[in-house]
């Protein structure tokens, strides 16, 4: 069974045990979250879909803990005045383990 879920104006496509990062969100770890936005339901029995969300579904995930994403470089530059600058940016996200998919 799969579901595909919004969260942070993304769409991720998930399974029970399953890892993933989110948003950060200040949950501590071990902490569990329900991600009530279900776009759609798939398995072996075919494909619910919801106009635009399924009414009384819900992914609950267990919270893993906080993790940084890759350094991402932004660089400036004006032309012949001798001024350059680079600086960094590292993005927070939380790691949640997908655990179970059905009604709320």
């Amino acid at each position: 069974m799969y579901a595909i879920i919004v969260d942070g104006g993304r769409q991720y496509r998930v399974e029970p045990g399953m890892e993933l990062d989110l948003d950060y969100r200040e949950v501590p770890a071990g902490e569990s979250i329900t991600l009530p936005k279900v776009l759609c339901l798939g398995g072996e029995d075919g494909m619910k879909l919801g106009s635009p969300t399924l009414e009384g579904t819900v992914v609950t995930a267990s919270v893993l803990g906080p993790r940084q994403g890759e350094k991402l470089y932004i660089g400036k530059l004006r032309r012949r005045k001798h001024f350059k600058k680079r600086t960094g940016h590292r993005a927070l996200y939380t790691r949640v383990r997908i655990e179970r998919i059905g009604a709320a």
